[in-house]
């Protein structure tokens, strides 16, 4: 299992939200470069960074962040936020991000997600599936839809969908422990996916039952930033 580190950014910032909300923000650094670069001299390789502005505005904003830290670390990026068309996608891989990863779109203009896995490859594409009480939600986790988390990535398998994203939002930034039991269920419906577990991590034993449930990834953020789990820990579980 990857751990994957996360970078939210807001005003160019690394910042992280409680539950998604923009208005329980804690910044932790105004260079996430400088952060990025922690990770990678750790060896860590691997990076989840969010365009939190950009979720918001239903565009890509902070994408000269993404360029830096491509450009100065030789970490695979994943990026996420705002990437609502194909004009935004091209942007996020022309500053060097590895994988994009589409929520909202998927859920507000299938068929242009659709085109993005057909155009850009299954190996680049995530889906994010951000779920509070099982039902997606869209716009940076404001507003709630009506599908069911597993109906929406059976759609989605389907279609050759290979890398999803799944965050509980009631546990993200909490620090009381990830919906284990939530990943649990989803991978014993969907075995070949490659699910990368989001929100609510906050101790070694629940990156190690997320690896023993099969996760293929585990994005760690707040737990980090609160030196809950030390780089030097999250390294030393040597998962891959």
């Amino acid at each position: 299992m990857y751990i994957i580190p996360a970078i939210d950014i807001i005003g160019g910032k690394c910042v992280r939200l409680t539950q998604g909300d923009y208005n329980q923000k804690t910044t932790y650094n105004e260079n996430p470069l400088e952060v990025a670069k922690q990770f990678e001299d750790a060896g860590l390789t691997r990076l989840h960074l969010v365009d939190l502005d950009g979720a918001k505005a239903g565009h890509i904003i902070n994408h000269r962040v993404l360029e830096r830290i491509a450009t100065h670390t030789k970490l695979h990026i994943d990026f996420g936020g705002g990437l609502k068309s194909d004009k935004d996608i091209q942007i996020a891989f022309n500053a060097g991000a590895k994988q994009i990863t589409g929520g909202t779109v998927a859920v507000k203009n299938r068929e242009l997600f659709l085109h993005w896995l057909k155009t850009y490859s299954n190996e680049t594409i995530i889906l994010g599936a951000d779920v509070q009480h099982e039902k997606i939600a869209v716009h940076g986790w404001q507003e709630q839809s009506n599908l069911h988390l597993s109906d929406f990535l059976q759609d989605f398998v389907n279609q050759g969908i290979q890398y999803a994203i799944c965050t509980d939002i009631s546990k993200d930034g909490l620090l009381k422990g990830a919906a284990t039991e939530l990943y649990q269920r989803v991978l014993q419906q969907f075995p070949t996916l490659k699910l990368i577990a989001s929100g609510g991590v906050s101790t070694l034993d629940d990156l190690k039952q997320l690896k023993q449930i099969g996760c293929f990834g585990a994005i760690v953020g707040k737990a980090i930033y609160e030196n809950r789990i030390s780089l030097k820990e999250l390294v030393n579980l040597d998962f891959f």
